[in-house]
């Protein structure tokens, strides 16, 4: 699984379902993107989301970086990111046989989701596999990127 998480000031989420625009919203916590592969399985879901849970890059009294999410009260606005696995160490357009089977995919997903809501994160989602449309406003900034596998990033 792989994870670009923001820290932010506010987020949203628009996207038609239905004939009709929807919308998530977030204030104080992360916009996280969110990525399954192919190798990826529930434990490896789990351990990633307790992991961003608990990072501790918000800031204290003191300005520096030292509490998690929980500690801020924070929210998480989580989005699928199937592109997150593109390999493009050949030619010009993006691989994305590394990307898992999207059924499967979506389980790992909604997984990482639940993982949030069970240790008391108010949560918002896009909608798995929409074209949405992503609002992000970055607080510091502060960009962190996780990967439960290796990462190449080589062009």
């Amino acid at each position: 699984m792989r994870v670009v998480a923001q820290r932010v000031a506010a987020g949203s989420v628009t996207w038609e379902q239905d004939g009709s625009e929807r919308r998530a919203t977030i204030e104080h916590g992360y916009v996280l993107l969110v990525g399954a592969g192919s190798d990826d399985d529930d434990n490896t879901v789990r351990k990633l989301a307790d992991k961003i849970i608990d990072l501790r890059v918000f800031a204290d009294e003191a300005g520096r970086m030292n509490v998690s999410l929980v500690d801020v009260k924070g929210a998480a606005l989580i989005v699928s990111q199937f592109t997150l696995f593109a390999d493009m160490s050949r030619g010009r357009r993006p691989s994305l046989l590394r990307a898992g089977d999207p059924q499967r995919a979506e389980q790992l997903y909604e997984t990482f989701v639940q993982q949030f809501r069970e240790r008391g994160i108010p949560t918002e989602t896009g909608s798995f596999g929409a074209d949405m449309r992503v609002t992000i406003e970055n607080d510091g900034p502060v960009t962190l990127v996780l990967s439960t596998d290796e990462w190449p990033t080589r062009v």
